[in-house]
């Protein structure tokens, strides 16, 4: 490689700062390196939104490392192959497109109104339990529908795996080495495949397929014909983990600003004063006059993307932002410093909800705002997301005031690892006049 085209290195930087602070280290890459630079060798991260547009839109020369959390069960007939897949995943985004979701709102509503209805008032209360449980409710039973009560109660456990897997190690182990980690991991993915067959059995012989997620993955294709077994049960743990894991701690970032921007809450509670009084009767129309609410939650979601950092590896020798980088290496795409970036975003650091609702702001430029990704591994459930975490949001502002515990120390631990989050979230809740 011509070192001289090599994107610059941090000074001082490396893997050992990098695990002591990774956020001040990415600002401070951005900052003095610019569009992209050098970790480690052969470890680039790219810091801005031309990059990391460019890395996430360009999948043949910038391949997803691939670390399924639920790889494929070993089994006689083999993992699926990739046409399956392809299959799957498309069987599935008809379940989770705009208008899908947008059909399903009074499905959504009720389970973010418990929530709300649920909240301890007075005492300061660790949120971020509760916040998982009632978003796993919604979402096991947007995927699964009536089939919900059988297979909510897979839910926790498998996120418990997915937690132990994560969690930072001194070790890394070869994929084949069957940790206990990884042991529990397949107990509890065994356990909710075989609960899950029970259903698409029972759901095929009935002939009563269901217009949920599963039952759009039952469906048979014009172009690829029935879907095998096999690739529905591959691909649903990990869904169902997804509709709530990444979600949760978007949440509790959410709900940390509603407790730091009480006028901004003031205005997310006026707001939701639309929505109707049994949670059931809420409708997409409803859910589009909350404008402002809306725009909150995407300025949370770009000021703490809860998937801050998504990696990429180079399948050939390549040009990133004027640079080269070889076939091989890692790019660490970072959303984190991307929404930060001064040049698409006037006072970046600043808390400003009212950006989103400027026509002429960041919000219509492509690859501007990458909470959830871009390009063909952009989050398949991003509709799904935004229409939940807007309902929780306004559900809870109408309902309360949010405070954060008194004294001078944050109530929660700042985690990055596995994505960003506010570990031991603790809040009060005070009923609403």
């Amino acid at each position: 490689m011509d070192r001289r085209k090599e994107p610059p290195r941090l000074p001082e930087g490396g893997f050992a700062a990098w695990n002591r602070d990774r956020l001040a280290l990415a600002r401070r890459g951005a900052d003095e390196c610019g569009d992209v630079w050098q970790l480690e060798p052969g470890v680039y991260v790219a810091a801005t939104a031309g990059p990391c547009e460019t890395v996430l839109c360009r999948a043949q020369d910038f391949l997803k490392v691939p670390s399924p959390l639920f790889p494929p069960l070993k089994r006689s007939s083999g993992a699926p192959t990739p046409e399956e897949r392809a299959h799957a995943h498309a069987a599935r985004m008809r379940g989770l497109r705009p208008h899908a979701v947008a059909a399903r709102i009074g499905e959504i509503a009720p389970g973010t109104a418990r929530f709300a209805d649920q909240w301890p008032t007075g005492q300061d209360v660790e949120i971020l339990p509760p916040v998982r449980q009632a978003l796993a409710e919604v979402g096991v039973r947007y995927v699964f529908s009536e089939d919900a009560p059988t297979l909510l109660p897979f839910a926790p456990q498998l996120f418990l795996a997915r937690e132990v897997l994560v969690q930072p190690s001194r070790w890394v182990w070869p994929r084949w080495v069957p940790t206990p980690a990884r042991r529990f991991r397949t107990r509890q993915q065994v356990a909710f495949t075989d609960a899950l067959r029970s259903v698409i059995l029972r759901r095929r012989s009935s002939g009563r397929l269901g217009d949920d997620v599963l039952g759009q993955m039952l469906q048979p294709s014009a172009r690829y014909g029935l879907l095998p077994e096999e690739a529905i049960l591959d691909s649903l743990p990990g869904i169902t983990v997804a509709t709530f894991e990444t979600p949760s701690r978007a949440a509790g970032w959410i709900l940390l600003d509603l407790a730091r921007y009480p006028q901004a809450a003031d205005r997310v509670a006026a707001e939701a004063a639309v929505l109707p009084a049994d949670p059931a009767a809420t409708t997409s129309s409803h859910l589009d006059s909350l404008r402002y609410t809306q725009a909150l939650v995407r300025e949370v979601l770009r000021l703490h993307p809860p998937s801050w950092l998504l990696t990429r590896r180079a399948t050939r020798r390549t040009q990133l932002a004027g640079y080269t980088i070889d076939a091989g290496s890692t790019v660490l795409v970072c959303p984190y410093t991307s929404h930060r970036d001064a040049r698409e975003y006037s006072e970046p650091d600043r808390f400003q909800p009212e950006r989103w609702l400027d026509d002429s702001g960041s919000s219509a430029k492509p690859g501007v705002f990458l909470s959830f990704g871009t390009g063909p591994h952009g989050c398949e459930g991003a509709a799904l997301a935004m229409a939940v975490l807007t309902l929780l949001t306004a559900q809870t502002a109408r309902c309360y005031h949010v405070s954060e515990p008194p004294g001078t120390e944050p109530g929660y631990r700042l985690t990055t690892f596995g994505g960003l989050a506010t570990d031991g979230l603790r809040l009060r809740a005070t009923l609403r006049s």
